[in-house]
């Protein structure tokens, strides 16, 4: 049965068609991926196709009486509103509660939030996972999805693709997260220069099929084909469901495979990274580390060698961010030791953008670092990166204040391996980049000798830029995980992890963890969420978390009130030298004050998520 049905449909946002004549349709039990890049007109064409946008010319037809659930980027809730109001509204508790379907989803979704609370404060995972429940509680006959994993964790978004594999009914989803489509899709829809390339399976088939269709055609130039090449070597050592799912000839598909060279040469670029680096990079001993009243690390002991590629997971709070400032030295150890290698120089991408001159042109704000680097065994110059990193003609002399969030993450990301680090950390980088812009970054890792960490939902981009998974499980201990990704949700799955609360409350005991060399990625598919108490519990911990948050802004708000107010002091004791000594020093003090409470509310901020 055909549920949507799109007939030349054009939309256009300024002199070039984001949409140009488009005829496609959705039928009974079709889950569609749609695939592009930023810009492209993903979101503008399930828009039109939900009907929230009408289309220039042609038109959308929908099937009578069908049952339409639509997810946008954004959360929107009515002033005041609580969880309840929001999933269940006027629902009866013993209606709902006698629904297991119904049940699911509050375990699966909102285990750590109270049904009461409101959803003004919360962060943009909780009021993602809320907008999620309000949308999965009704039955649908079509979910359309915009970016659904966007401030979901690794558990979160594991649930969301096991809800949604077994759920009934179609399925459209817009998403720069490949597992989550090679989870829940069965064909993609690629939208590029105002066309709908369709085709049969989900992410892994996409790559594989248009390496096929390039191949034949011989119609793409060399770069795009050498990243897709690097796709299909990461395809070929990732799981064998990788290979197995796509719905088109297989024998075509391990043709093309059969070949292709390793991702990196590890032993050459760990033989670079240590001639860079020497033998120590870090050394971490019997560390002890607080935020506030909270103990985040004890008697932590962690070492990282020349060349290590680390992925770092852990449940909110447990201290990602925090680790990732104790390796750059913008937060001290109270006890024990942090040894860095004396030839160390470290970059870091943080959460936070770095501020930038608004004023300044893209190029010009990359080669006032350097012009040229060598990145593996070839040299670039500022203006090719860039131009790798989707900044193309024109877009290189664009001020940075006319740029979007993924385009100064992108320019933050460059600006950092100009300046040819030899130990990068990367706490979340993947945020607001397109796929085909996640494909170049991880091509240039994939020649970057040096010692990486990296931080990141992106589950994909986690497993295909590092070596190794190390987990902060709550407990305030490095654990190393064989088994990557799936053992940190299977360990979380079985409850042997510990829970927020420990991340909140918990002491460490002492942990060595170094990244051994032979170990690979592998596992079993992990199972349900970790049981609804605990969750509670872990939850409980956040809401304690975000209070002292509360606490920390009324502080700096005070301080900040009684800096302007010795300022006013200080101008009318113009004239008195003794008293202009004494406020000054006043002054001194505040600012010092205001300057570690605006740190501790950082560092908080960037674990609590």
């Amino acid at each position: 049965m055909n549920l949507i049905n799109a007939e030349n449909v054009t939309k256009a946002y300024g002199p070039r068609p984001l949409l140009d004549a488009v005829s496609l349709g959705l039928d009974e039990g079709d889950r569609v991926g749609v695939v592009g890049r930023n810009g492209g007109g993903k979101s503008t064409l399930v828009e039109i196709l939900a009907r929230a946008t009408e289309p220039d010319e042609g038109r959308v037809t929908h099937a009578r009486g069908l049952r339409l659930g639509y997810l946008t980027q954004r959360d929107a809730f009515a002033e005041g509103a609580t969880v309840r109001d929001v999933v269940l509204g006027d629902r009866p508790e013993h209606e709902w509660a006698g629904d297991t379907r119904v049940r699911d989803i509050l375990a699966g979704l909102l285990a750590d939030l109270p049904l009461d609370a409101p959803l003004a404060g919360m962060s943009g995972g909780e009021r993602r996972r809320t907008a999620l429940a309000r949308l999965l509680v009704p039955e649908s006959d079509l979910i359309v999805l915009d970016e659904p994993t966007n401030h979901l964790d690794l558990e979160a978004i594991d649930w969301l693709a096991r809800h949604l594999r077994a759920r009934r009914g179609a399925l459209l989803v817009v998403t720069h997260d490949r597992w989550f489509l090679d989870e829940v899709t069965e064909r993609t829809w690629e939208v590029v220069d105002g066309r709908v390339e369709r085709y049969e399976g989900g992410y892994s088939a996409y790559v594989l099929a248009k390496a096929e269709r390039d191949r034949i055609a011989a119609a793409t130039e060399a770069k795009r084909q050498n990243l897709l090449r690097k796709e299909l070597a990461w395809l070929r050592r990732g799981p064998q469901a990788r290979t197995s799912k796509p719905k088109f000839r297989v024998d075509a598909a391990q043709a093309l495979i059969a070949d292709e060279p390793p991702l990196r040469d590890s032993v050459e670029l760990t033989r670079f990274a240590t001639a860079r680096l020497g033998k120590t990079v870090f050394d971490i001993e019997d560390a002890a580390v607080r935020l506030g009243d909270r103990r985040l690390f004890e008697r932590l002991t962690w070492r990282l060698g020349p060349g290590d590629r680390i992925g770092l997971v852990g449940v909110n709070g447990s201290g990602k961010s925090t680790l990732l400032r104790l390796l750059d030295g913008s937060v001290d150890a109270e006890e024990g030791r942090v040894v860095r290698g004396r030839t160390v120089q470290l970059a870091h991408l943080s959460q936070n953008l770095e501020e930038l001159d608004p004023s300044r042109r893209v190029l010009e704000s990359v080669e006032e670092i350097k012009h040229r680097i060598t990145v593996g065994k070839r040299e670039w110059t500022a203006s090719q990166l860039l131009e790798r990193l989707g900044f193309r003609g024109d877009r290189q002399w664009t001020p940075i204040g006319d740029l979007s969030g993924g385009e100064r993450r992108r320019l933050q990301l460059l600006r950092l391996l100009m300046a040819e680090p030899n130990v990068l950390l990367l706490d979340e980088p993947t945020n607001d980049l397109d796929i085909e812009t996640l494909t170049e970054v991880e091509d240039l890792l994939d020649g970057w000798p040096g010692t990486l960490v990296v931080v990141s939902h992106d589950r994909y981009f986690l497993e295909r830029v590092t070596d190794h998974v190390v987990a902060l499980l709550g407990d305030g201990r490095v654990s190393m995980l064989p088994g990557g990704v799936e053992q940190y949700l299977r360990r979380r799955a079985e409850g042997t992890a510990p829970t927020r609360a420990a991340a909140s409350e918990g002491t460490a005991t002492a942990a060595t963890v170094t990244a051994p060399k032979s170990e690979t990625k592998s596992g079993a598919k992990a199972g349900a969420k970790a049981p609804a108490g605990a969750a509670a519990k872990g939850g409980g911990q956040e809401w304690k978390a975000r209070k002292e948050l509360d606490r920390l802004e009324r502080r700096l708000d005070k301080l900040a009130k009684q800096e302007a107010e010795l300022h006013e002091k200080l101008a009318a004791a113009a004239t008195d030298y003794a008293r202009l000594q004494e406020l000054d020093g006043r002054l001194k003090e505040i600012q010092a004050e205001a300057a570690q409470v605006e740190e501790e509310w950082l560092m908080l901020a960037e674990d609590v998520g």
